[in-house]
């Protein structure tokens, strides 16, 4: 029957870059690597640009050759001004007119207030905004205090931290700006220094990946709170949509996605497990390299499961399925906005090659496949998957073949004798019940007995009879006390008592 099933299969080429330079694809990029997608955006703005001014420039001319037709109508009038007053102010409505529609087609920059600090200041930072929490703000110092320690022993790191402060600080001010100019200015900056520490770090690319990875800590820390899931995006939504539809398919199960992992095994169960955990904590980090860290090591304990359970290596075409399986099981938190997150501010060779980038396409691949998973995708009819999805029928998780019908027969058998059992103890339930209300009321009548017995008895012998006879035994006992020694007819047979005598000394 498994045999039978079509497993979930992506070409390894659909994850690398459509352009066909080697490095791995993403979807937010229409299938391209960061490079390919740089340099085709590149492209699309020169051109919009090349437009904008063409447009500009119309609208100029168009302007001029309307305030010369008003100037040659003017000049049949009498003249109303002296003329060198004419001149100047035909001069200054054409310059404003010109500086307009230059305006109109310019980005406008805003240039964050200079601060008088020294390049290792750890502390001249923005005000933070209302928003900002303390904790952000803690996070924040520790980064810039590890970016310094880290930077002192680099040749140049003065310089390096300087222009990492002055990046930060001058993107607090660009929060208006949409995720898409935000990124590519972030993308920017990163290419512009990779560049320079190449240069400078002449045959020790080793190097400059990790002063771009503090680089890329220390930045991302900074600004994690003004870029992740920014108001101008509709990641909140997606994160929202794609939350509810793995809800929906709660229902999926390891069989349907061919997914050859054995939950029944202790090493692959925890293994399972911690794939989860790592999947869902990466929502918890700040910095893209983490996130991809959390990424990595989830596909890691996948490929373990898969290795225990078949007792093979795994290969790509398993570890699919079972990526589809672990996020179903776990639906990380905000997932949408952290694929966005990475997408946007990761350093880009990091996405383009390497066990992580390789992981991360995977991922959006898996997220891809859930948004658009039908029926047909589980080898089941349209009219069913509605129902799960639905919820108005489950599916029967164990369907019995020809191979296991003995199997089948004998579960049914226990079922069926399961369940008389349970029948002769609820008859016997319902006869204990009974016994036990007919208890209950053989002791209300006994009780109700009692009681009459008791109130008749106080009736016959009232209480003030048993206080005369109490006090008659008390007086008697009094009597008896005080001539305790009346009876002794050898008290009189002693001697006098000693008198106390006197002598003289």
């Amino acid at each position: 029957m498994m045999s039978q099933r079509r497993g979930i299969h992506v070409d390894q080429s659909e994850l690398l870059c459509k352009k066909g330079c080697g490095f791995y694809g993403n979807r937010a990029w229409q299938g391209l690597c960061s490079k390919c997608w740089r340099e085709v955006n590149q492209r699309e703005k020169q051109r919009q640009i090349q437009e904008d001014w063409a447009l500009a420039e119309k609208l100029q001319r168009e302007e001029e050759e309307a305030y010369a037709s008003r100037h040659q109508r003017a000049q049949s009038q009498p003249a109303i001004t002296p003329f060198n007053k004419f001149e100047e102010r035909k001069t200054k409505e054409k310059s404003s007119k010109v500086n307009t529609v230059t305006k109109f087609f310019t980005p406008s920059i805003k240039t964050p207030p200079k601060k008088d600090a020294g390049p290792f200041d750890a502390q001249s930072t923005p005000s933070p905004s209302s928003s900002a929490s303390r904790q952000s703000t803690l996070d924040s110092d520790r980064a810039a205090r590890e970016f310094i320690d880290f930077l002192k022993p680099v040749k140049s790191g003065r310089e390096i931290f300087k222009q990492c402060r002055a990046f930060t600080e001058s993107m607090v001010y660009k929060r208006d700006m949409g995720a898409d100019e935000l990124s590519e200015t972030v993308q920017d900056f990163y290419q512009n220094l990779s560049e320079r520490l190449q240069n400078q770090f002449k045959g020790s690319s080793e190097l400059v990946e990790k002063v771009m990875d503090e680089v890329e800590k220390y930045m991302m820390t900074r600004l994690y709170t003004e870029v992740f899931c920014p108001e101008t995006t509709d990641d909140e939504k997606k994160d929202l949509t794609i939350q509810k539809r793995i809800r929906d398919l709660h229902w999926v199960t390891i069989a349907m996605l061919c997914v050859p992992v054995d939950e029944e095994i202790p090493q692959v169960s925890d293994s399972v497990v911690k794939a989860i955990t790592d999947i869902i904590e990466m929502d918890s980090k700040q910095v893209p390299k983490d996130k991809l860290a959390c990424i990595t090591r989830c596909s890691k304990h996948i490929f373990n499961a898969i290795k225990v359970s078949k007792k093979e290596a795994a290969s790509a075409d398993d570890f699919l399925p079972t990526l589809i399986y672990i996020v179903l099981k776990a639906n990380p938190p905000r997932l949408q906005s952290n694929i966005q997150y990475i997408t946007r501010f990761c350093n880009p060779s990091r996405l383009m090659t390497g066990e992580d980038g390789y992981y991360f396409t995977n991922l959006c691949c898996a997220v891809a496949f859930i948004e658009k998973l039908d029926g047909q995708s589980l080898n089941m009819s349209s009219e069913e998957f509605e129902l799960y999805m639905s919820g108005q029928t489950s599916p029967h998780w164990s369907q019995p073949t020809a191979a296991s019908s003995s199997s089948g027969t004998a579960a049914l058998t226990q079922v069926h004798n399961s369940l008389d059992l349970l029948t002769g103890l609820g008859e016997r339930q319902e006869q204990v019940i009974e016994k036990a209300r007919l208890l209950e009321s053989d002791l209300i009548d006994w009780t109700d007995e009692v009681e009459q017995k008791v109130q008749s008895a106080l009736e016959s012998f009232p209480i003030e009879t048993q206080n005369t006879t109490a006090n008659a035994a008390s007086g008697t006992a009094s009597s008896s006390l005080s001539a305790i020694d009346s009876e002794n007819i050898e008290n009189e047979q002693l001697p006098p008592p000693l008198q106390p005598q006197m002598f003289a000394g």
